[in-house]
């Protein structure tokens, strides 16, 4: 049977293109060494092929995003709707509420700030899920300036999307040690936390610690299907199926064109497509609920 065609499938990582690439990234610059920052596009370019082009400044990113999700089976995509200086996302949501759900990307160097930051995007646009980069913030995974954010997730019952492994941009990888979430499991145990990007090289230890933890899931955002790890693979496949959770990179790095050619190839049972797909999307982001 394969990858069903008719599923309706959610994209847990979607952004809006731009004319000027640097905008999307900005929050990365400040950290890149003075001669990456001169010539700073997308900071980790060097790994992707035919990264998507940056768009007619007159076309309009929603409608370029919603085209994209109409060719390719995309019911719904989440995106951040935290950042004030980029109105695309929170048009997007205003707009289509039944195509786009709504996170919100948090810095945990604000400490209380953050929480309350947290709690009016809540409020306000109904945010469903946090998403954070450790490296981008210069924060370790297990970093005490994480707990005040992990500790408002558990009390929202909101999950938390962090990229984990070596980072892609040509910054320090100590604070995305896969071996640092084991901490955070432990010590928040009702905490939904989603790696993001990879985990890599520990994708090995990240199936092991998906096997002790019940609230540590995977999601495959930055990862073209053709490089999705096999330890990720054989898990969905065996007692992970639950665990495992779709998410492209679109526009940032890839094509739609590329990730939906290629993702039938991926060699997931064909009880484990739907689940990867959508339900524990679902499940996970409560939009059932």
């Amino acid at each position: 049977m394969g990858m069903p065609s008719d599923l309706g499938i959610i994209d847990t990582m979607v952004g809006f293109p731009s004319p000027d690439r640097s905008q999307v990234y900005k929050f990365i610059q400040p950290h890149l060494r003075d001669e990456e920052s001169k010539s700073f596009t997308m900071p980790a370019a060097y790994m992707f092929k035919d990264i998507p082009p940056e768009i007619d400044p007159e076309a309009d990113p929603v409608a370029v995003v919603l085209m994209n999700m109409d060719a390719h089976g995309v019911e719904r995509a989440m995106v951040n709707v935290a950042k004030d200086d980029r109105e695309a996302p929170r048009r997007a949501l205003r707009d289509f509420p039944d195509r786009f759900i709504p996170c919100a990307e948090l810095d945990p160097n604000g400490g209380m700030d953050t929480v309350r930051l947290l709690e009016r995007l809540v409020t306000e646009f109904g945010v469903r899920a946090v998403t954070t980069t450790p490296f981008a913030y210069r924060v370790a995974i297990n970093d005490a300036r994480y707990y005040p954010l992990y500790a408002k997730c558990v009390e929202l019952d909101l999950p938390i999307f962090v990229t984990a492994g070596v980072p892609g941009p040509r910054v320090p990888m100590a604070d995305q040690k896969v071996e640092l979430i084991d901490e955070v499991c432990w010590f928040f145990p009702e905490l939904k936390f989603v790696m993001r990007h990879g985990a890599e090289p520990w994708e090995a230890l990240a199936v092991k610690l998906m096997i002790k933890w019940p609230n540590l899931y995977y999601s495959t955002s930055a990862f073209a299907p053709k490089y999705y790890p096999q330890a990720i693979i054989d898990y969905a496949n065996s007692r992970g199926g639950d665990k495992i959770i779709y998410a492209g990179y679109f526009p940032a790095g890839l094509t739609y064109e590329r990730i939906f050619s290629e993702l039938p190839n991926v060699g997931f049972n064909d009880d484990v497509w739907p689940r990867f797909l959508r339900t524990n999307a679902e499940r996970i982001l409560g939009l059932n609920a």
